[in-house]
């Protein structure tokens, strides 16, 4: 079934009272269980496409259904994993992890067992008293999909979540993200991905919605039929890839 309609989605901002149109009347489909990936040159609107999509900010004009009902507010199905981290620096990790769980009022001892469970979940066992100066960049980032994923959200929305890593690091995080939308046993099955990065896209995405400029309009949405597991060297991939290329060129 459909997760989410978006049903000719348009965002205009205004700066010193001058409009100025981010999105034109975005249209698309999101089936449950489905990787979603965003790509566009920059100032396609991407970011703030996303942020629409959690409920985060109202469209201008159109609307978004999630599960059949128009979004007016914070979807608090879904969860957000930002490109910046957006961990407070005076909390530890396990505190960081528990924020979540405390704005939606669970008890002490429920959200600190929680929390500690996807502090499992994402590896960071032994660094719950952590504080975040004393990560790496991929420690933090991975306490941001903790926090996330404490919540269990049915759908997560990520804004360019590896752009701030190192390759390698950004390499196994990836396959850390799709081991944790295949697990069976994890709430969440439907992921909405912000990239820059194309082969990131085509990689990881069962659908690449590919985005223009100057406002944002959805110029294709490309199915990418390429089996699970991938192999990143997959010559069928440097081709889905290169058409993608070529429509944001």
């Amino acid at each position: 079934m459909d997760l989410l309609e978006v049903e000719k989605v348009s965002k205009v901002f205004n700066q010193n009272g001058v409009p100025m149109p981010v999105l034109k009347e975005i249209s698309f489909r999101v089936q449950e269980g489905e990787f979603i990936a965003l790509v566009g040159p920059s100032g396609s609107g991407k970011s703030t496409l996303l942020r629409i999509l959690n409920g985060l900010i109202p469209p201008t004009e159109g609307r978004v259904l999630y599960r059949g009902k128009a979004l007016h507010s914070v979807n608090l199905d879904s969860a957000m994993v930002f490109q910046s981290f957006a961990l407070f620096p005076w909390l530890t990790v396990l505190g960081n992890v528990e924020l979540g769980l405390e704005a939606r009022g669970f008890p002490i001892e429920a959200r600190r067992k929680k929390a500690i469970q996807f502090i499992e979940k994402v590896g960071l066992d032994g660094f719950e008293e952590a504080y975040p100066r004393e990560l790496s960049g991929g420690m933090k980032q991975r306490v941001g999909i903790a926090r996330a994923l404490a919540v269990e959200p049915k759908l997560l929305c990520m804004d360019e979540p590896f752009s701030a890593l190192d390759p390698l690091t950004s390499l196994a995080l990836r396959e850390e993200v799709l081991m944790l939308w295949e697990d069976k046993s994890m709430p969440v099955n439907t992921i909405i991905m912000v990239t820059h990065i194309i082969e990131e896209a085509v990689f990881m995405a069962d659908r690449v919605l590919v985005l223009s400029t100057h406002p944002g309009t959805l110029v294709a949405d490309i199915p990418i039929n390429v089996a699970r597991p991938r192999d990143r060297k997959d010559p069928v991939l440097n081709e889905y890839s290169d058409r993608i290329f070529s429509l944001m060129a």
